[in-house]
């Protein structure tokens, strides 16, 4: 399963690493990547989008969904 969602507060790349190791460490995900232009997560696996959103909360981030 692929699923799209949007992170704001995401300035640089460093802040985009940093909400890509979060998401790729929340059990289910086989990968991310992150748009840092569009504010969007792409990932991959199988997962909690409510543990998706947890880890973007934790790591700093704002999950908007």
């Amino acid at each position: 399963m692929e699923q799209e969602f949007r992170v704001d507060g995401m300035s640089c790349m460093h802040c985009a690493n940093r909400v890509k190791k979060a998401i790729e460490a929340v059990d289910g995900v086989e990968h991310a990547e992150i748009n840092l232009e569009a504010s969007k997560a792409t990932v991959t696996g199988n997962f909690s989008k409510d543990a998706i959103a947890e880890a973007v909360d934790k790591s700093g981030y704002t999950f908007v969904g």
